[in-house]
Protein backbone atom coordinates (compact mmCIF):
# COMPACT_ATOMS: atom_id res chain seq x y z
CA UNK A 1 0.00 0.00 0.00
CA UNK A 2 1.24 3.65 -0.67
CA UNK A 3 1.74 5.67 2.58
CA UNK A 4 3.10 9.14 2.78
CA UNK A 5 3.45 10.17 6.53
CA UNK A 6 4.03 13.78 6.90
CA UNK A 7 5.44 15.43 9.95
CA UNK A 8 7.91 17.90 11.48
CA UNK A 9 5.28 20.63 12.04
CA UNK A 10 4.84 22.71 14.59
CA UNK A 11 4.95 26.08 16.61
CA UNK A 12 7.69 28.62 15.48
CA UNK A 13 8.15 32.50 15.67
CA UNK A 14 7.63 34.68 12.60
CA UNK A 15 10.46 34.71 11.09
CA UNK A 16 11.87 31.62 11.95
CA UNK A 17 12.73 27.92 9.92
CA UNK A 18 11.31 24.40 9.94
CA UNK A 19 12.00 21.72 7.94
CA UNK A 20 8.89 18.86 7.15
CA UNK A 21 9.75 15.85 6.34
CA UNK A 22 7.15 12.90 4.35
CA UNK A 23 8.08 9.46 4.67
CA UNK A 24 6.80 7.19 1.65
CA UNK A 25 6.27 3.78 1.52
CA UNK A 26 5.04 1.51 -0.93
CA UNK A 27 5.85 1.97 -4.11
CA UNK A 28 8.99 3.39 -6.03
CA UNK A 29 9.60 6.57 -4.88
CA UNK A 30 11.51 7.72 -7.99
CA UNK A 31 9.04 7.37 -10.57
CA UNK A 32 6.28 9.81 -8.61
CA UNK A 33 6.54 13.62 -8.79
CA UNK A 34 6.25 15.35 -5.33
CA UNK A 35 4.34 17.80 -3.73
CA UNK A 36 3.68 19.81 -0.89
CA UNK A 37 0.21 21.31 -0.29
CA UNK A 38 -0.49 24.26 2.40
CA UNK A 39 -4.35 24.93 3.61
CA UNK A 40 -4.20 27.55 5.42
CA UNK A 41 -7.60 27.55 7.87
CA UNK A 42 -10.54 28.56 5.75
CA UNK A 43 -8.89 28.41 2.90
CA UNK A 44 -8.36 26.28 0.32
CA UNK A 45 -5.62 24.22 -0.64
CA UNK A 46 -2.69 25.47 -2.69
CA UNK A 47 0.14 24.03 -3.76
CA UNK A 48 3.42 25.36 -3.23
CA UNK A 49 6.17 23.18 -3.98
CA UNK A 50 6.56 20.36 -6.21
CA UNK A 51 9.62 18.81 -8.21
CA UNK A 52 9.15 16.77 -11.07
CA UNK A 53 10.26 13.00 -11.33
CA UNK A 54 11.16 13.22 -15.26
CA UNK A 55 14.18 15.79 -14.54
CA UNK A 56 13.59 17.27 -10.54
CA UNK A 57 12.54 20.88 -11.84
CA UNK A 58 11.28 22.30 -8.96
CA UNK A 59 7.82 24.50 -9.15
CA UNK A 60 7.10 27.42 -6.81
CA UNK A 61 4.09 30.01 -6.98
CA UNK A 62 6.35 33.33 -7.04
CA UNK A 63 5.31 33.98 -3.72
CA UNK A 64 7.36 31.10 -2.19
CA UNK A 65 10.52 31.41 -4.48
CA UNK A 66 13.29 32.00 -2.19
CA UNK A 67 11.27 30.71 0.56
CA UNK A 68 10.64 27.07 0.38
CA UNK A 69 12.60 24.47 -0.89
CA UNK A 70 11.44 21.06 -1.86
CA UNK A 71 13.83 18.39 -2.48
CA UNK A 72 14.00 14.20 -1.85
CA UNK A 73 16.75 11.86 -0.48
CA UNK A 74 17.41 8.90 -1.14
CA UNK A 75 15.86 7.49 1.77
CA UNK A 76 12.43 7.69 0.14
CA UNK A 77 11.50 10.97 2.19
CA UNK A 78 9.85 14.63 0.84
CA UNK A 79 11.48 18.02 2.21
CA UNK A 80 10.43 20.94 2.60
CA UNK A 81 12.45 23.91 3.90
CA UNK A 82 10.91 26.62 4.94
CA UNK A 83 12.41 29.93 6.27
CA UNK A 84 11.21 33.73 6.86
CA UNK A 85 8.19 32.34 8.04
CA UNK A 86 5.02 34.65 8.46
CA UNK A 87 1.72 33.80 10.28
CA UNK A 88 0.18 33.62 6.80
CA UNK A 89 1.71 30.56 6.78
CA UNK A 90 -0.85 28.80 9.17
CA UNK A 91 -1.76 25.94 8.54
CA UNK A 92 -1.92 22.63 7.62
CA UNK A 93 0.79 21.02 4.79
CA UNK A 94 -0.15 17.94 2.97
CA UNK A 95 2.61 16.05 0.84
CA UNK A 96 1.60 13.98 -2.33
CA UNK A 97 2.85 11.85 -5.16
CA UNK A 98 1.66 11.94 -8.56
CA UNK A 99 2.07 11.94 -12.14
CA UNK A 100 1.21 15.16 -12.77
CA UNK A 101 1.30 16.78 -16.12
CA UNK A 102 3.86 19.34 -16.41
CA UNK A 103 1.88 22.53 -16.89
CA UNK A 104 0.05 21.53 -13.66
CA UNK A 105 2.39 20.54 -11.40
CA UNK A 106 0.77 22.50 -8.13
CA UNK A 107 -2.53 21.04 -9.24
CA UNK A 108 -3.54 18.61 -6.72
CA UNK A 109 -6.14 16.81 -8.66
CA UNK A 110 -2.65 15.65 -10.20
CA UNK A 111 -1.68 13.65 -7.49
CA UNK A 112 -2.99 10.40 -6.47
CA UNK A 113 -1.27 9.89 -2.93
CA UNK A 114 -1.40 12.00 -0.02
CA UNK A 115 -0.02 12.38 3.75
CA UNK A 116 -2.51 12.80 6.67
CA UNK A 117 -0.48 16.54 6.44
CA UNK A 118 0.95 17.95 9.29
CA UNK A 119 0.36 21.09 11.14
CA UNK A 120 2.47 24.39 11.07
CA UNK A 121 1.48 27.46 13.59
CA UNK A 122 3.42 30.89 13.14
CA UNK A 123 3.80 33.33 15.56
CA UNK A 124 3.77 36.41 15.73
Amino acid sequence: DVQLQASGGGLVQAGGSLRLSCAASGFYFDDYSKAWFHQAPGKEREGVASISSEDGSQYYPLSAKGKLTISVDNANTVYLDMKNLTPDDTGVYYCAVGHPHEDRMRDEHEYSYWGQGTEVTVSS
